[in-house]
């Protein structure tokens, strides 16, 4: 829910020298891309050959394109290549084309609307959403609907959708979204205990599914304050999916909760190395920059710095505006991503975003607006927590900023180190200035 994608520079040129050597009319065609053989021999790779080889032949072929596109789904996640996502489209696009057959309709407008939504083309997902609910109406389309409803900011309206989605069929996957949206809300014991439900529904039978849901778990018991047992649910998703790059996020920050930051430089340089987006390229500097050997990691720490910096925007426009009005290095690049972002997505924590890049711009009383929207669904993040008070601070409403500090303090354990410290420095300037003012 809260992952970016990009398309794949590779995947795509694949697929347009592919297309180059065919006639007009099969380059447009999304069946010629769908079927294009891929290589690899990864257990995707191999079961999307043997899917666009059934897919070839007549019989089934319909069942089998669906398959496929899932399969493509299914790469994507597991290696972190986006331009599956594409190729997953155009296979949707190809079962679509398949129009004598309504199920075969539904069955692609599922897939597309679950590619549209992982490419953060929420709007254009909705409208594939309430199409299915409309015609069909089974519990995955009201999962895509309530996917594409939060992001969007509908929070309430993506709930109802939730809800038919779990009325209709209790799943790992129903599980998953009440947990998230009952932290939305503020109710982190209800959230740890669907998420529980969650991972143990899902087991070995999909690694992949149970061993996101463990992670997620693993962060809402760090916010808790049970490191230990945080600990123990972020080896048991590495146990059921080792290599796993959200857990080894997952456990770089619980290490470096610990105050452990060289073994959580480990765990977060694997961890971006395989998913190289901002939020690990992020988490990675900030861990070297804290490391007691930190002139040893002088010239990683300025080649993570290098990678943010070159494609953080393109990767995820929402996390590298937070990063530059963090860091303050070039607060009027960050506003404009934000605010490019709210175009698409207007959920709690673009809102925090934007809010945070108009401080960083100097802009505080707007800033104060869109950071009370942030908090308005109830939502217990250090983060938002942090930027409210410092926006509140900084309009001279001492009275409001100082309990939101607090609350931040409470958990500050999710906050990256540097943001600690500015939260440290923060409340002491606050203190000192109500003992002045006293």
């Amino acid at each position: 829910m809260d992952w970016y994608v990009k398309a794949s520079a590779l995947v795509l040129l694949f697929v347009s020298i592919r297309c180059a050597n065919r006639s007009h009319e099969a380059e447009n065609d999304p069946c010629v891309v769908a079927l294009a053989p891929q290589g690899g021999e990864a257990k995707e790779d191999v079961a999307i050959a043997e899917l666009q080889e059934k897919a070839r032949g007549s019989h089934q072929r319909l069942a089998n394109l669906e398959r496929l596109g899932w399969t493509f789904v299914a790469k994507a996640r597991a290696s972190y290549d986006p331009g599956f996502y594409k190729l997953a489209e155009q296979t949707a696009l190809c079962l679509e084309s398949k129009k004598s057959d309504r199920a075969a309709g539904h069955a692609a407008l599922l897939l597309r609307g679950h590619v549209l939504h992982n490419l953060h083309r929420f709007a254009e997902a909705e409208v594939l959403a309430r199409k299915l609910v409309a015609e069909r109406g089974l519990s995955f389309d009201y999962g895509l609907l309530g996917d594409v409803l939060l992001e969007q900011g509908a929070l309430d309206e993506a709930i109802a959708a939730y809800q038919q989605m779990m009325d209709q069929k209790p799943s790992p996957q129903a599980y998953v979204r009440s947990a998230y949206v009952r932290w939305l809300k503020g109710d982190l014991s209800g959230a740890i205990e669907v998420m529980r439900l969650a991972a143990g529904a899902s087991g070995a039978a999909d690694a992949e599914s149970a061993a996101w849901a463990q992670a997620r778990l693993a962060m809402f018991e760090l916010q808790v304050g049970d490191l230990p047992l945080a600990s123990r649910v972020v080896a048991d998703a590495l146990a059921l999916r080792p290599g796993y790059a959200p857990a080894l996020l997952a456990r770089g920050r619980i290490l470096l909760a610990e105050g452990k930051t060289a073994e959580a430089i480990s765990s977060l340089r694997e961890a971006a190395r395989l998913n190289p987006l901002p939020e690990y390229h992020w988490l990675l500097l900030e861990a070297l920059e804290e490391s007691e050997a930190e002139l040893e990691h002088q010239e990683e720490a300025r080649a993570v710095a290098a990678a943010l910096a070159e494609r953080g925007a393109l990767d995820d426009p929402r996390t590298f505006a937070l990063y530059l009005a963090t860091t303050g290095k070039d607060p009027a690049r960050s506003l404009a991503l934000a605010e490019e972002e709210l175009k698409a997505r207007a959920d709690v924590f673009t809102l925090d975003a934007l809010a945070w890049a108009l401080h960083a711009s100097g802009r505080n009383g707007e800033a104060r607006v869109l950071s009370s929207r942030a908090l308005a669904e109830g939502t217990q993040d250090a983060r938002l927590f942090l930027h409210a008070g410092v926006i509140a601070a900084a309009v001279g409403e001492k009275e409001v900023a100082a309990p939101l500090l607090e609350r931040a303090a409470a958990i500050e354990q999710m906050l990256l180190p540097s943001e600690r410290k500015r939260l440290h420095l923060a409340r002491i300037t606050l203190n000192d200035t109500e003992r002045s003012r006293t």
